[in-house]
């Protein structure tokens, strides 16, 4: 049976986030070191012990939610043996998701994908108030393991499919996005 890894966006961050694994998988803690050291800054450490106020900043939040994503592919990967290659028909993402998908399926390495989104970041960050920003896009699992193209990959990415996926975060909030009519049908 194939699977679709879907991986969350910005909003899903909370103090504390990717402690567990560090603890307990060095899988988990390689990504974390890794993170740190594409960005010049202990990452690691704003998001297990904050404070809230400088994690939340988006130019924080988006690598280390990204980070949190890869270590836990990491882990499924070196100590489970649950590897996307041979599960994932999709891998797919909400907004900062898609790079954590891409980057999963290796069309980014661990640290390009830290280091953008942290531009990202930044970006957003510099015009927050001006508009809000949501996307999400299915990539083919097949399609990222020959390096596609980014100028595909950005195609890809702003022309996407019907997208179904629920996010749960830690105060307890679901979603699932869609047009009414596209709601009614399930």
């Amino acid at each position: 049976m194939k699977y679709a890894f879907v991986f969350p966006g910005q909003g899903s961050q909370f103090v504390g986030m990717g402690k567990e694994l560090a603890e307990n998988f060095n899988s988990a803690k390689e990504v974390f070191e890794e993170v740190n050291q594409a960005l010049g800054q202990d990452l690691y450490k704003v998001m297990t012990e904050g404070p809230d106020s400088e994690l939340t900043l988006t130019a924080n939040t988006q690598p280390a939610l990204m980070a949190v994503s890869m270590a836990v592919t990491r882990v499924l990967e070196k100590e489970f043996n649950i590897s996307l290659k041979d599960k994932a028909a999709f891998v797919a993402g909400h907004s900062l998701g898609e790079y954590s998908a891409a980057c999963a399926a290796g069309v980014f390495s661990l640290s390009d994908t830290a280091k953008l989104l942290r531009i990202r970041g930044n970006a957003m960050q510099a015009l927050r108030g001006l508009f809000l920003s949501a996307s999400a896009a299915w990539l083919p699992f097949s399609a990222c393991l020959t390096k596609m193209s980014a100028l595909w990959l950005m195609h890809v990415m702003t022309k996407p499919i019907t997208v179904w996926l629920q996010m749960t975060i830690p105060t307890g909030r679901s979603f699932c996005p869609g047009t009414f009519r596209q709601l009614k049908k399930l």
